[in-house]
């Protein structure tokens, strides 16, 4: 059996751009390209009927590495905990203080973007701190 080596990660939301946007500055993403003949993605939405312009946005690795991920729009909220999340390593190798430094930096950066703290789960014997946060529309997502 063949070993899939590419995915996408999908995020059902009111906003798909708004979202999309935050998790392009997140990560480093950028916005796809638009359609061949178009200018701007905005420019090829004029031409979809208005009921399907808004709907969906994704975002890409520019080095294109990482997953794509895809935002949809969806007319229900969100209302409980997410069964999936992303972990934003941005930590990788730090301990002790020096990582608490980092996550707390990083952390202020995203609350700017939109985001929000849920809490810091403290280091134990087995795990390092990590910091539980929540994008633009309430979705979990952990610095770690």
């Amino acid at each position: 059996m063949p070993s899939i080596k590419h995915f996408q990660v999908t995020f059902d939301c009111a906003d798909p751009q708004r979202v999309a946007q935050f998790w392009c500055e997140v990560l480093g993403y950028v916005l796809p390209p638009a359609p061949e003949g178009f200018a701007t993605l905005a420019e090829y939405e004029l031409t979809l009927p208005p009921e399907e312009r808004g709907t969906w946005a994704a975002c890409v690795d520019p080095s294109g590495e990482g997953p794509r991920l895809y935002f949809q729009r969806v007319p229900e909220g969100k209302v409980v905990k997410n069964r999936v999340h992303l972990d934003v390593r941005t930590v990788t190798g730090l301990v002790g203080a020096e990582r608490l430094a980092v996550l707390e930096a990083e952390c202020a950066r995203l609350i700017a973007l939109g985001a929000s703290k849920v809490r810091l789960l403290p280091a134990d014997e087995e795990n390092e701190s990590c910091m539980v946060m929540q994008d633009v529309e309430g979705n979990e997502f952990c610095l770690d």
